[in-house]
């Protein structure tokens, strides 16, 4: 069976007056009114194609919020799957600009929208929207990318390095994680963590914190300290509404969460972390309210 055409787009989100609008775009070739996605180019991750997509056809700039669902459709090609993200638009003042695939754009309240578009699948992604929790806040718990195994290093363990293939998935981690708007960046004082997020940290210019309170090493002393940290830096997202990112270890990572996500009903669909993956735990007001898993990139998984 002929696989199916992989794609990815947005449901870019404002709120005018207090309202929440949505924004679609119409599109000549097609003659339609749609959510802004495209097809998925060779060594992309599905989250990247997505904001590229968004960006090229509407010229926004946005800030990713959690995972809307994915749908199925039959065109001419053969099968097409397209999953979707809730996109905060950043600025305000963006002006739209037409351009050589999208001609015009509305923003609509989303019920209007939900009418407005012509193909009932993207109508579904919109209801489907209307139930996820948008208006939220990013905690990301990466897990270091693939690191040199033990039996082949001889120093300690706290320095073993990224292998060749884990190097090459550090270089694709900004391609991914830049699509949150990240504010801060944690990393265990372990060097396999600090090189997962070097290239990020640079590119975004932010200076990593780096800490020996979420390392391996000291896990396995003293549990508590991780757990402590999760609760601080989920009250720092609560308190400044800023998108973080922590990189820690497979031991370490699971209680974090756990610790995160007590009194909430939020669960992750992927309970382990495989090396380079990560979850993004979406936080509301007061607790987490998603957890969205993302695939290590490199991997053969494109699966949100």
């Amino acid at each position: 069976m002929k696989p199916a055409i992989l794609a990815a787009g947005t449901v870019i989100w404002r709120k005018n007056k207090g309202e929440v609008e949505v924004a679609l775009v119409h599109r000549p070739r097609y003659d339609d009114w749609s959510l802004p996605k495209g097809k998925l180019d060779t060594g992309e991750e599905l989250i990247n194609c997505a904001y590229r997509e968004t960006l090229e056809e509407t010229g926004f700039d946005t800030h990713f919020g959690p995972f809307v669902g994915s749908v199925e459709y039959f065109t001419p090609e053969g099968l097409k799957q397209v999953s979707y993200w809730a996109a905060q638009l950043k600025d305000a003042e963006s002006v739209f600009i037409a351009n050589s695939e999208v001609d015009q754009l509305q923003w609509l309240p989303i019920e209007a929208a939900i009418e407005t578009v012509t193909q009932d699948t993207d109508g579904e992604i919109l209801t489907k929207f209307i139930d996820v929790p948008f208006d939220s806040t990013p905690l990301i718990f990466l897990r270091h990318a693939k690191a040199l195994a033990r039996e082949e290093w001889q120093g300690g363990d706290e320095d073993r390095p990224l292998d060749n293939f884990g190097q090459l998935q550090a270089a694709r981690m900004f391609s991914i994680y830049q699509v949150f708007g990240i504010h801060e960046i944690h990393t265990s004082d372990a060097v396999r963590c600090y090189d997962t997020v070097e290239q990020m940290t640079r590119i975004l210019k932010i200076e990593p914190i780096i800490t020996s309170q979420i390392s391996e090493y000291t896990y396995k002393k003293n549990k508590e300290k991780a757990l402590d940290y999760a609760k601080i830096l989920k009250d720092s997202v609560l308190d400044l509404r800023l998108p973080i990112l922590a990189c820690s270890h497979n031991p370490v990572l699971p209680k974090m969460l756990e610790k995160i996500l007590k009194k909430s009903k939020a669960a992750p669909t992927v309970t382990k972390l495989m090396p380079g993956d990560a979850w993004v735990v979406h936080i509301g007001k007061k607790k987490a309210l998603q957890v969205d898993f993302i695939a290590a990139p490199l991997t053969a998984s494109t699966n949100p």
